[in-house]
């Protein structure tokens, strides 16, 4: 098992797979964001989470609070969902900071 706080780490996994939908999706704003349980879809797997020592929906919870996440609403429909599209998150411009300087402090050598 990696080292580390499970929380910290499940909160840069959740803003590294946001940060995807983004990239992947740009100019596409509606397709840009995840809903809950495509992120802990792409989560299952993920150390913390599997090991339920972290919870995808705290982690969106705590990142929403510090405005690195944003939540927005919508009654569309998604082709790509093939259903409407309820609450979805995106990264915001402080959550793609903390992103960065997180995965510049673990390329650090101790």
């Amino acid at each position: 098992m990696p080292e580390g706080d499970p929380l910290h780490a499940t909160l840069v996994a959740v803003l590294k797979q946001l940060n995807q939908a983004e990239t992947r999706h740009e100019g596409d704003a509606p397709e840009q964001a995840l809903e809950l349980g495509e992120v802990e879809e792409r989560l299952a797997d993920f150390w913390a989470v599997r090991s339920g020592a972290a919870r995808v929906s705290q982690a969106l919870g705590l990142l929403l609070k510090n405005g690195m996440v944003r939540a927005t609403q919508g009654a569309e429909y998604s082709w790509q969902r093939q259903r409407e599209v309820r609450i979805r998150y995106q990264i915001t411009a402080a959550g793609k900071q903390f992103l960065l300087d997180a995965l510049e402090n673990s390329d650090r050598v101790g």
